[in-house]
This record gives C-alpha cells, sequence and structure tokens, in this order.
C-alpha cells in the first residue's frame, strides 16, 4: 500500500456531486450503485438502494460509504469497479449467513484473534452495543474485534459474556496486537528539516497500534520515546503517523503531520480521524480541529510550555 498515490482518471470536479458522497459525480455515483444492486441481485438478494446504505425484505441493512471510498481510490478506476463490488458483496453475505465464529470457533481460538480497534465513534451504532469501549481521545473509540479470514467483526457487548471480563479479553488483545509484523515503514521528510513516519499496510489494525505506540516506536526506530511523547495521526485504517518529541523540531513536524493527516482522512475507506494528537504515557490531546474546508492547529498551555523548554535547551 503506498504513502502517496496518484489518483484514478475521474469526472472533472466541475461535474454536479453526489448528495452521499461527494467525491463521485453524480453520473459515477449512479454507476456505482447499480453495480451494487446489480452484484446483491447475481446472489439472488433483491435491495432497496438508498443513498449511503441497501437494505433487504427481512430489514438487513449493508452500509456503502467504504466500498465506495474503495472504489473511488482505486487507481484503475471504473473498469474494476463491477469485480471489486462482487467481491465484497459476496464477502459480506458469507459472513452473515454463514455460521457465527462466535458459535462456532473454540474459546482459544477466539481469544487468538482477538484485537482491540480504534474507529471513529461515529460509525458506531448508537445503541449502547459498544459502551464498554474506553475513548483514547474525542471523537475515537477503541473496541475489540475478531480478525476473521474474510471479515474482521467488531465485537458487541452481548457477545463478550461468556468470554470474561473486558479487561482481560483488552490485556490479550493488546498483546495479539503488539505481535503484528510491521507490513511497511517510511520516513516523510519536508524541506524545512523536519519530519514524521508512517506506519502502513493491509490489516485493519495498522492504525490501532497507538495503542502500543511505545512498543511500535522503539521497534521501528530502535530508540524509545521521551517523556515527552509524540505527535500521532491516524487518517485511517491502514496508516498510523508518529513524530518521536525530541527537540524544536515538533513545530513544523506538527503543521507537516496536521497536512498530511486531513489529506489521508479524505474519502478514505475505513477513515478515523483528521486531527494530530500529543499522545503522552498513554494519554491523547487533540492538536488540530476543523476551521471551515481546512483544519487549525490548537495548543493547549502545557503543550506550550513543552515547546518554549525545546527551544530554550536548543539555544
Amino acid at each position: 500500500m503506498g504513502l502517496f498515490r496518484r489518483g484514478p482518471k475521474r469526472d472533472p470536479r466541475e461535474a454536479p456531486r453526489d448528495g452521499e458522497f461527494s467525491f463521485f459525480s453524480e453520473r459515477e455515483g449512479g454507476v456505482f450503485r447499480s453495480q451494487v444492486r446489480q452484484a446483491f441481485a447475481e446472489r439472488g438478494l433483491e435491495v432497496t438502494v438508498y443513498a449511503g446504505v441497501v437494505a433487504d425484505s427481512a430489514g438487513r441493512q449493508f452500509g456503502l460509504g467504504n466500498l465506495a471510498a474503495v472504489c473511488h481510490r482505486d487507481r484503475r478506476g471504473e473498469r474494476v469497479w463491477p469485480t471489486m463490488i462482487r467481491d465484497h458483496v459476496g464477502k459480506v453475505l458469507r459472513t452473515m449467513d454463514g455460521p457465527q465464529p462466535m458459535e462456532t470457533l473454540s474459546e482459544d481460538e477466539i481469544r487468538a484473534r482477538l484485537f482491540p480497534r480504534v474507529v471513529a465513534e461515529e460509525t458506531l451504532p448508537p445503541a449502547d452495543s459498544f459502551r464498554y469501549g474506553r475513548a483514547p481521545a474525542p471523537g475515537l473509540r477503541e473496541v475489540l474485534a475478531l480478525d476473521l479470514p474474510e471479515a474482521v467483526q467488531m465485537l458487541s457487548e452481548d457477545s463478550l459474556t461468556d468470554l470474561g471480563e473486558v479487561a482481560e479479553l483488552r490485556i490479550r488483545a493488546l498483546n495479539n496486537l503488539r505481535a503484528l509484523p510491521v507490513e511497511g515503514h517510511e520516513t516523510v521528510r519536508r524541506g524545512d528539516g523536519s519530519s514524521f513516519e508512517v506506519v502502513l499496510g493491509d490489516s485493519f489494525f495498522t492504525a490501532s497500534r497507538v495503542l502500543v505506540l511505545e512498543d511500535l516506536v522503539e521497534r521501528v526506530m530502535g530508540t524509545p520515546l521521551t517523556a515527552d511523547g509524540a505527535l500521532v495521526a491516524l487518517p485511517f485504517r491502514h496508516q498510523l503517523a508518529f513524530h518521536r518529541i525530541h527537540d524544536s523540531q515538533v513545530v513544523p513536524a506538527l503543521q507537516a503531520m496536521a497536512q498530511f493527516a486531513a489529506a489521508g482522512h479524505e474519502d478514505a475507506a475505513g477513515a478515523i480521524s483528521p486531527n494530530v494528537f500529543w499522545w503522552r504515557r498513554g494519554e491523547m490531546t487533540r492538536l488540530s480541529e476543523p476551521d471551515g474546508d481546512g483544519l487549525r492547529v490548537v495548543v493547549d498551555v502545557e503543550f506550550q510550555d513543552m515547546l518554549e523548554r525545546l527551544v530554550d535547551d536548543e539555544a
């Protein structure tokens, strides 16, 4: 998975935009939904297609946001949409209609596949199914999930009842997360001398490695974090960016990462957050926030004091 990619040939931005997915033109949105309906029909399931979801006669709903983003971002363009959509629909239906893993897997198998997953809070259902999940930062939620061959299944509170205490399950999930290989790592260097690191991969838990950041940084950089921690950004599920804070280069790094996070979050499948956070001892403080069509950096007194100290140390 590349860090920077040339986009596919698309309708011009001046073309009328789709009401639900603004990265599509009206025409592209129509083509996409028509192909979704066709893919379900080929599986013997008639669905009603709405702007952002499809629904079958049994009342089941299937969200279209991530699939739309995946199609939009594929460099090969519309010619591959039918295959991508058919594959996705097939996986979704096999997962929903097949044997349920919580009923067929042994307890040891479940624990071996258990991972913590950081998601945007707004993507969770409004019910209390995931109220057990902690909030690592404003707008984010950490839930437990099963890594299955064809899907990642987030686990509701009810589904965890027979497995044990959530705190104990989280410890096992974090250990599984630490054991994952680092699929890819790139250093982004700027003309002003600043830099930050990006860990990337196909795993749905790549961005969630912010939960084990100390281990990850030492593994990637060969150097531990200082007491000042790090800047972190998790624009979408397949990327985690960080800058180890140790000198005044944190200032340009913060600006660069704010741009990186906002760009990576836009139109991404599995989008998490467009913001940059200050990570210290497992706590995350948001350092950027929406400002019209962009983001602005906002630092608190503690962060400002740290910056002044780092500058003074170099004087």
